[in-house]
């Protein structure tokens, strides 16, 4: 089961009765799609939006009486009607992924539905996602352009049954504060940033091309031999021609000895006593692009979602890139995917319930999953560090670096002899524990308490787990599906969130009458058992009883044993 979001979107399905009130400002929604041809930010931004909703899944779902959204089951007219959405999952995926750009850029656009008539009967439907300037309302209808083609859209009645066979036009928008009916977006707040931007562009791009910025006139004294060229007469040439010359040269050529050597300009020989090389440099070259570095920070800033996807993640380590990714998901594209399947359930799904009698319509809407794009990070690096360490098989290795049991050797390999390290998952800041000599054993007893301390622990930190940020709502229900000991090897936990959410407080409560039994220093079994549970939950390792005796390998437990 899913909780949805509180909704802002707004959807309109064009009716005799609706779009016909005061024009809406349209007019900076083409200066923003002008900025989408002509800046790369803009442009990536709204693909990033486009290929992020793309990879999410629709499906029919019912609210239940606590709010959450539980999904229809098969078979039932709901899931038929939303597994037919745009032809299936491949349309599904088209469709959401042509809206990245409109709400990113205009802030609205439109989804026409175009049923294809075969023998008088409705044999599919055609689904398109078309901007607000393919779509123009004259009189009692809206015009379409489809393929360069209009497509007549009647208006629809809402007094009378819906029209299988008429097209259907829905306006889907982000609704703007101060007035519900305007379209709102990122581009629109920062089109006054873009048009700096695009100046900042225009300047950088002037100081590179500028030639006299470039390599600046070499001034040489009169006695020297001013360059003519062939023919010339020893008259005086012209200063300014001679410029626009080589400007013009080095403009069209940048790669001509025009645009690298200075101009050569002879000057009485009293006014210089040496040749001297004179700049046109300005502190404004290194403050434009200074300007135009900061122009794109802020434009990202205002994107609703981490700065760090349009800038870059070079910085972030692969937990710090899932967590990011993961905050752009939630703020950036499940509110989008709520306004299209708002959009769906409003003026689709549920006009189509109604028409055939369905009771409790007003129950049933299209809602997505955003599970396919909460794909934990590649783990193939943390899985070398861990099975080097013992902690997990051959097995779980090649399924983490993507092989599978076929590409297992014949024959076990032959491993490099190194020092015994620590079979779990250690901070490698600390000073590994000591070895355990081959001959020492534990108690079996002990072993059997150390064991059910850290299940017991895992146990309740997956609980406390299913309601962190690592598990959205769109996934809780397929969390409770999961042992909660097992659930951090599902959901990726940064070592310094196991703090934050306090996942392993109280979970050593009973530490220290198992310690009393066995003779151990309490503290010190605590902090075995907390390190490696910290430690197991960070790398997304499951806990196997076997490397129970290694994580009591500590000194101060050893010692006592």
């Amino acid at each position: 089961m899913t909780r949805p979001v509180d909704l802002t979107a707004a959807a309109a399905r064009f009716t005799e009765r609706r779009l016909r009130v005061r024009p809406v400002d349209q007019s900076w929604q083409e200066r923003a799609w002008q900025f989408y041809d002509q800046v790369p930010e803009v442009r990536f931004a709204a693909q990033w939006v486009a290929n992020a909703m793309s990879g999410a899944r629709l499906f029919a779902g019912r609210r239940a009486d606590d709010g959450t959204i539980e999904e229809a089951p098969d078979g039932h007219r709901t899931t038929e009607l939303v597994t037919g959405i745009a032809g299936g999952p491949e349309g599904q995926a088209q469709l959401l992924g042509d809206f990245g750009p409109h709400l990113v850029v205009a802030g609205e656009g439109w989804i026409v539905i175009r049923p294809t008539i075969t023998q008088q009967q409705v044999s599919s439907e055609e689904w398109r996602v078309l901007s607000v300037a393919e779509v123009t309302q004259q009189g009692g209808k809206l015009i379409a352009e489809i393929d360069g083609e209009p497509v007549i859209i009647p208006a629809h009645d809402l007094d009378q049954p819906t029209d299988p066979a008429a097209p259907v036009a829905i306006r889907v928008w982000e609704p703007h504060p101060r007035r519900h009916l305007e379209a709102d977006s990122p581009v629109r707040s920062s089109l006054g940033l873009l048009e700096e931007l695009q100046l900042l562009n225009a300047a950088v791009a002037a100081i590179a091309r500028s030639r006299l910025t470039g390599r600046g006139v070499l001034l040489v004294p009169k006695g020297a031999r001013f360059p003519t060229t062939p023919g010339q007469d020893a008259a005086e040439d012209d200063l300014l021609e001679v410029f626009m010359q080589v400007a013009e040269t080095a403009y069209r050529e940048p790669e001509s000895a025009a645009a690298t050597v200075p101009i050569i300009l002879e000057v009485p020989a009293e006014v210089i006593s040496e040749m001297k090389l004179l700049t046109f440099e300005s502190d404004f070259d290194d403050l434009a692009i200074r300007l135009r570095e900061e122009a794109i920070r802020r434009f990202a800033t205002g994107l609703e979602v981490p700065a760090e996807v349009l800038l870059g993640m070079g910085d972030v380590n692969h937990w710090g890139q899932w967590a990011l990714q993961a905050e752009a998901i939630r703020l950036g594209i499940e509110p989008r995917l709520a306004t299209v399947a708002h959009a769906l359930t409003t003026q689709w799904l549920r006009p189509l319930l109604e028409d055939e009698g369905v009771e409790d319509s007003g129950q049933w809407l299209v809602w997505y999953d955003t599970a396919p794009l909460r794909v934990r990070q590649n783990r193939s690096q943390t899985a070398l560090e861990v099975y080097d360490r013992g902690a997990i098989s051959a097995e779980a290795l090649r399924r983490e670096t993507g092989f599978d049991d076929a590409d297992a050797p014949t024959s076990p390999p032959a491993r490099e002899a190194r020092p015994a390290p620590s079979p779990l998952p250690v901070d490698e800041t600390s000073a590994p524990p000591d070895t355990l000599p081959a001959s020492a054993a534990l108690p079996d007893a002990l072993l059997a308490a150390a064991d059910g301390l850290i299940w017991a622990a895992l146990n309740s930190a997956g609980e406390k787990l299913r309601r962190t940020p690592a598990c959205p709502r769109s996934e809780r229900a397929r969390a409770k599906e999961i042992t909660p000991a097992a659930l951090h090897t599902i959901l990726p936990v940064d070592r310094d969130q196991v703090e934050q959410w306090r996942l392993l407080d109280g979970a050593w409560a009973r530490v220290p009458e198992v310690a009393a039994r066995y003779g151990l220093d309490p503290d010190c079994l605590a902090v075995t058992l907390d390190s490696y549970c910290r430690e197991l939950i960070a790398a997304g390792v499951e806990h196997r009883y076997d490397q129970t005796s290694g994580v009591l390998r500590a000194p101060c437990v050893m010692e006592a044993a």
